[in-house]
């Protein structure tokens, strides 16, 4: 079972492809928002360079966010047309799994934050369970504040990982004593990991099924309202 990964909800493209060898293709690259130019080129090439065809390709994971509203649309439409067009199923798994997955070694509590632009950040919470990561806290988005408080009515060793998290390292150093690591953006290769565990028992969905997470509503229907309100 050969699984395509497709990850855009932040600032970095990331493609990858492997199964039950792990990952066997991977290409990333984090330049601005250039997110449509890039993500088709970028899934040729890395598909190319694994020696795999198009058509080899059993299911196709998507990163269904939170994140940048223009970036996961982008990564959901070509995951869509390909799993669509290759009549496979689709997994999608979110960003803040993706964030926290790569340090589920740890056995401080996994705390994943994306920049959420406007001040704000989206972030969870996590702990090391046999086998992976278990979430122990629901996802939110709200200021920095917010997410303070919320480390601070855990008091518990933290690790921060995320664009979030570098961002407003000195914000979240000032309320809460904790350490920082990690990748900065969410990647496909633990995106192609968690939908593979996934696809051997099964839980893929029609295409036509996936739907991104916001938890916040778009910018352009945030600056509707605002406006209606006036």
């Amino acid at each position: 079972m050969l699984i395509l990964g497709i990850e855009t909800a932040t600032e970095r493209v990331s493609v990858a492809v492997g199964g039950h060898e792990g990952v066997i293709g991977l290409f990333e690259v984090t330049k601005g928002r250039r997110h449509v130019e890039t993500l088709v080129p970028a899934i040729e090439f890395t598909l190319a360079q694994a020696g795999i065809d198009l058509d080899e390709i059993s299911v196709v994971a998507v990163d269904v966010g939170p994140g940048l509203f223009t970036g996961m649309r982008v990564g959901l439409a070509a995951a869509k047309a390909i799993a669509l067009a290759l009549r496979i199923p689709m997994i999608g798994i979110s960003s803040l799994d993706l964030l926290a997955f790569p340090s589920r070694h740890t056995d401080r509590v996994v705390v994943p934050v994306i920049d959420a632009r406007k001040g704000e950040v989206f972030y969870s919470m996590y702990r090391q369970v046999p086998g992976g990561l278990q979430q122990v806290a629901e996802p939110a988005v709200g200021p920095v504040e917010e997410l303070v408080a919320d480390l601070l009515a855990r008091s518990q060793d933290v690790l921060c990982v995320g664009d979030g998290a570098l961002r407003y390292r000195e914000e979240i150093l000032d309320g809460y004593r904790c350490e920082f690591g990690g990748d900065a953006h969410p990647s496909a290769a633990p995106l192609v990991q968690l939908a593979h565990a996934r696809a051997l028992r099964e839980e893929w969905v029609n295409p036509r099924e996936i739907e991104p997470v916001y938890l916040r509503a778009p910018d352009a229907q945030i600056n509707w309202s605002t406006r209606m309100s006036r």
